[in-house]
């Protein structure tokens, strides 16, 4: 019987260092920000993407994602050409918030040729533009 109680708080130990490891290091382990999310759940195949999610406030959200390399760039709307060849138009909100590779948060700063993930609500326009890199797709 002693033995049992001995591997009972052996296994217990392990598992509250475990715990304790964890809970201290959380941050480190913590997925990359902004388009990483994407990059580590999907890698380099997501072409489009339409996600239905439950809000905090209990409201379901539905988000548009498109990666593609942009073609133009307007104030207005950009246009990428996704991996399947397709080229989308899709319209940006006044106030796009640009993440990545660039210097500003604005479009100004994007480029033909850059990769890119748009996101956008539903049929709205787009909010964000994550730059990824350049060239390619």
């Amino acid at each position: 019987m002693t033995v049992s109680r001995r591997r009972f708080a052996v296994l217990a130990t392990v598992l509250v260092a475990v715990n304790v490891f964890f809970w201290l290091a959380q941050s480190g382990f913590a997925l990359p920000a902004g388009g990483g999310l994407i990059q580590t759940l999907l890698g380099g195949r997501l072409i489009r993407a339409e996600v239905l999610w439950l809000s905090p406030d209990g409201k379901v959200q539905d988000t548009r994602l498109d990666r593609g390399v942009v073609v133009s760039v307007t104030s207005g709307s950009i246009v990428l050409r996704e991996k399947d060849a397709s080229q989308q138009t899709i319209p940006l909100a006044a106030t796009v918030t640009v993440r990545g590779l660039v210097q500003s948060g604005t479009i100004a700063n994007l480029r033909r040729g850059m990769r890119v993930v748009v996101a956008r609500e539903a049929n709205a326009p787009a909010d964000t533009v994550q730059v990824e890199g350049f060239g390619g797709g």
